[in-house]
C-alpha cells in the first residue's frame, strides 16, 4: 500500500490518501461505465485481462495500452481511437464509397514492397496520411485528393516508392510522361 501526504496550505491540514484504493476505485468505476465488458486475450480467449501500461500513441489521437492475460500470462497491445464520422470517397467515375483504411495500407505497402523502409516508418506514414485526410473535416473527399496526399507522403518516405505509386496512380501512357515525373524528383 502506498500512502501520499500533502498539506492544505490555508489551514495546514494534513491529508493521507491510500493511492492503491483510489486507483482501484477508479478502475472499478471505469469497468462499471463500460458495462462490465472486458478485453478478450487474443492468445487464449480468456476475458480476465488487465492494463499494465497506458500512454498516448505518437499521433496524439490514439491511446496505446499494454495488457496482460491473467490466465496465460501473455502480453498484447491494444489501441483505442475516437470513432469518427464515416468519410465518403468520390471515385473518378463519380461513384461514392465509404473510406477504407485497408485500401490505403495496400497501396502504400505495394509501393514500398522490397524497399529498405522500416515497417514502423510505413505505419507512421499511413497514420499521417489518414490524419491529413480526416483533418480536412469534410464528409466527402475525391480520390484524386487522397492520391495527391499519398504521393506527397511517399516522396518524403522513399523516392522509389513514390515513383511506383505515381506510375499506377497517374496512369502514365508512355515513357516520356514517366521520365518527366522522374525528372521532377531528381531536381
Amino acid at each position: 500500500m502506498i500512502k501520499c501526504e500533502f498539506v492544505d496550505n490555508p489551514v495546514y491540514r494534513i491529508y493521507t490518501i491510500d493511492i492503491k484504493n483510489v486507483r482501484d476505485s477508479a478502475v472499478e468505476s471505469i469497468k462499471n461505465q463500460a458495462g462490465g465488458k472486458k478485453m478478450k486475450c487474443p492468445y487464449c480467449g480468456n476475458i480476465d485481462t488487465r492494463v499494465i501500461d497506458s500512454r498516448p500513441a505518437d499521433d496524439g489521437t490514439t491511446i496505446r495500452r499494454r495488457r496482460s492475460c491473467d490466465a496465460c500470462n501473455k502480453r498484447f497491445t491494444t489501441y483505442e481511437k475516437v470513432e469518427t464520422i464515416p468519410l465518403i470517397v468520390i471515385k473518378k467515375d463519380n461513384n461514392r464509397e465509404q473510406y477504407d483504411r485497408t485500401k490505403l495500407e495496400g497501396g502504400v505497402l505495394r509501393a514500398c514492397y522490397k524497399r529498405p523502409v522500416a515497417a514502423a516508418d510505413i505505419q507512421a506514414t499511413i497514420d499521417s496520411i489518414e490524419t491529413a485526410i480526416f483533418s480536412r473535416e469534410e464528409k466527402e473527399i475525391p480520390s484524386s485528393q487522397i492520391g495527391e496526399i499519398v504521393m506527397e507522403s511517399l516522396k518524403k518516405l522513399d523516392p522509389v516508392a513514390y515513383v511506383r505509386f505515381a506510375s499506377v496512380y497517374r496512369e502514365f501512357k508512355d515513357v516520356n510522361t514517366f521520365m518527366d515525373e522522374l525528372k521532377k524528383i531528381l531536381e
